[in-house]
């Protein structure tokens, strides 16, 4: 009578073919330091870590610098949005300055210079339609007011954003916006893209 395999024994004699491919681990692991190193980049952008961005690429060997500044450029172009606050803008010129270091192409530049003031502009654009757009809602949210008020016997003060019919109405009128704007940013990025590419 045959004696009976483990299942290790078993698992073992179907993988003893299966060798790891060592560079496609060093490919694999180049990205995924790149990817960690945008991360830091992007959270100590004060400390100057353009210059650790750009020395760690200095060190990375010839083989793996295409997986790893890919890694980075993950990182970095998602950082290409819309904006929702001022600080959000500091994240972009990081994003923007890391990007400067993996893309060779001079274009680059102008193209970043160019996307940041047009989101600065969005953000401009995109306080003054919500002031507009309180001011236009405020009629309707005092007539709610005086009827709360009155119902409940007791002075009722509504914040516009806990309004559904204000949050629906001011949706309609910043997504139209935000859809212009975004469309810029879909480009620039595409161009990003494009210049990366090219390296």
């Amino acid at each position: 009578m045959g004696r009976i395999k483990s299942a290790l024994e078993i698992a073992l004699e179907r993988t003893e073919s299966v060798k790891g491919d060592k560079t496609s681990i060093d490919q694999f692991e180049a990205k995924q330091k790149g990817k960690r190193l945008a991360n830091e980049f992007l959270d100590g952008q004060e400390a100057g870590p353009q210059t650790a961005l750009e020395q760690e690429l200095k060190k990375i060997p010839k083989e793996q610098q295409a997986s790893f500044t890919q890694g980075v450029f993950d990182v970095l172009i998602s950082q290409l949005i819309l904006p929702v606050s001022k600080e959000d803008e500091k994240r972009l010129a990081a994003a923007g300055k890391g990007l400067r270091v993996i893309i060779a192409d001079s274009r680059f530049a102008a193209l970043f210079t160019q996307l940041t003031q047009v989101l600065s502009r969005y953000l401009e654009e995109a306080a003054q339609y919500e002031e507009a757009i309180q001011r236009q809602y405020a009629p309707k949210l005092r007539q709610k007011e005086e009827e709360l008020s009155r119902r409940m016997g007791r002075p009722v003060q509504l914040d516009p954003f806990q309004d559904p019919e204000f949050i629906a109405f001011f949706n309609q009128n910043m997504n139209g916006l935000r859809a212009n704007y975004q469309a810029l940013v879909d480009q620039a990025r595409e161009q990003t893209v494009q210049m990366f590419a090219l390296k």
